[in-house]
């Protein structure tokens, strides 16, 4: 087990595999509130206020991108993304010098993402990013001008049912964009449905980097890795490395958690007889190659 607060540095050919990596990489990225282009026409139709909630911030967080793609690929390779539901991977992808597409069927959620990669990146590099308006499951016809060409594809399914109530909630109080986006286009759908469409458009020798969280439902910690892992060596994919990217900044030997004004107010709260908040501190991340090519090599 490797751990660095090293930069990540551009992927080589002697690249070198282990069976665990950890990798800092702290939630960074910070897509701002944006306002969609409808006309407005007085009062009540003032335009809508568009944002990203923390959880889908951070589902691919900037720091977890590059070292992802850092590792993983060389200048001028394309990136790919099947849930995109942030503009941390595409913009990440564009300051290394790779071209990226993301996967965004809703478009309220890529009207939105398009204002954030248009504030963050410059005029030159936005030309090396683009968005298509496919589900996860129909890259591989979303983005068949790329087939057999993607040296990754960035992937943090939702998990099957895992958050449809929390997303209609979101959706009713006018919120998360992305929220939205999970709600209409069915985020219940089997996750794994995507790794063959993953497969045919990665060209031999390139990755697929699945990031997942285990979560607790009805009193049951449920770990989705496994069963990605089992369902993608039937799609023909091998299993390279296991990756645990902390997702709090470390001082020393110390783990800088910061609770959130739910947490903090079930803290004070001394008649709860809730569990104890929890805190999102790490996501696995599960490597896995197409077959063939020389470059076998994968993460550092």
């Amino acid at each position: 087990m490797t751990s660095t607060n090293k930069p990540p540095t551009p992927a080589s050919g002697a690249r070198q595999l282990l069976p665990l990596t950890v990798w800092l990489c702290p939630d960074d990225t910070t897509d701002q509130p944006t306002h969609d282009a409808q006309p407005c026409h007085g009062p009540a139709h003032r335009a809508a206020r568009t944002w990203t909630c923390e959880r889908h911030l951070g589902t691919i967080s900037s720091g977890l991108a590059r070292h992802l793609i850092a590792t993983t690929t060389g200048e001028h390779d394309v990136i790919a993304e099947a849930f995109t539901t942030n503009s941390a991977t595409l913009r990440t992808a564009a300051s290394l010098d790779r071209r990226a597409v993301g996967c965004v069927p809703h478009f309220p959620l890529a009207q939105h993402i398009g204002a954030q990669l248009r504030a963050h990146l410059p005029h030159e590099q936005l030309g090396r990013v683009a968005m298509r308006p496919c589900r996860a499951d129909q890259m591989h016809r979303g983005i068949a001008d790329h087939s057999g060409q993607v040296a990754l594809v960035i992937a943090a399914p939702p998990m099957a049912g895992g958050h449809i109530a929390e997303s209609r909630a979101r959706r009713a109080r006018g919120a998360c964009s992305a929220c939205l986006s999970d709600v209409l286009t069915d985020s219940a759908f089997h996750s794994q449905s995507f790794l063959p469409a993953a497969y045919r458009i990665l060209r031999p020798g390139g990755h697929l980097a699945v990031v997942t969280t285990a979560r607790h439902r009805n009193g049951h910690l449920i770990d989705p890795a496994p069963a990605i892992i089992r369902e993608a060596r039937k799609a023909g994919f091998r299993y390279s490395q296991h990756i645990i990217a902390v997702r709090v900044p470390v001082e020393g030997d110390t783990l800088l958690i910061q609770a959130g004004p739910g947490s903090l107010g079930q803290l004070r709260d001394i008649r709860s007889r809730a569990l104890p908040p929890a805190a999102r501190v790490h996501a696995d991340v599960c490597l896995l190659t197409r077959p063939g090519g020389s470059g076998q090599g994968g993460g550092r």
